[in-house]
């Protein structure tokens, strides 16, 4: 997540430097499209023949979950004057691991509210991790493994989360993301990441990027 615009970049390279030699064309035929290298990632773009939303998550330990995204219910505590609820406890053990203060991060707590039918997409990075928390709203959260070596690379995630299932998710470096909001009302996200904001270490990739082919649109079923 970022605060510059939401207008996808083009569907081949995000940065100059990130763009790809002939020689490194012919070594990552089109099922396979390198995007860079750094921080110990390789990172290569996917090619799903099929257009899809991937697995859809309905547990946090589900099987096909990718591999290093965590999730972890948000639990509330209602009553006669309202409710309560903790989002993040840095410095624990649990999911918010590695947020210490004694880590050397450069911890950051940020706030978004989209409207209905908003997309932004598709963002990944090389060094940072995401907490996301919904507060209000649904999200259709897509998620993507572009690790190279990862056992879920290529994998696609898709995830219904909000106030009807308040779950938290956790997006390790290497996981592209973004999210589309579903429903008629407006919708509230809180993140914490683990840098300060820093654009060199955002990537994005197009929305409809055809090698990954997510399928953004509501269809009857």
């Amino acid at each position: 997540m970022g605060r510059q615009d939401w207008k996808a970049a083009s569907p081949k390279f995000v940065r100059e430097e990130m763009t790809l030699t002939n020689e490194q064309l012919i070594q990552n035929p089109p099922e396979k499209r390198l995007i860079g290298e750094r921080a110990g990632l390789r990172l290569a773009l996917p090619h799903h023949e099929d257009a899809g939303i991937g697995d859809v998550i309905t547990s946090p330990q589900s099987s096909r979950l990718i591999a290093g995204v965590e999730i972890e219910p948000g639990v509330l505590w209602p009553d006669d004057r309202g409710c309560f609820a903790e989002v993040f406890r840095f410095g624990d053990s649990g999911f918010a691991h590695e947020f210490a203060d004694d880590s050397g991060h450069q911890i950051q707590v940020s706030f978004t509210v989209s409207y209905p039918g908003v997309i932004k997409a598709i963002h990944y990075h090389f060094e940072q991790t995401d907490l996301w928390a919904p507060l209000a709203g649904m999200f259709q959260v897509f998620l993507c493994d572009l690790r190279e070596g990862s056992p879920s690379w290529g994998r696609l995630n898709t995830l219904f989360i909000g106030a009807q299932r308040p779950w938290k998710v956790r997006i390790p470096p290497g996981v592209a993301h973004g999210y589309k909001v579903v429903g008629t009302e407006p919708a509230q996200l809180l993140y914490a990441t683990n840098h300060f904001y820093d654009p060199n270490d955002e990537g994005r990739i197009a929305f409809d990027e055809p090698g990954i082919n997510y399928d953004w649109e509501s269809r009857p079923r």
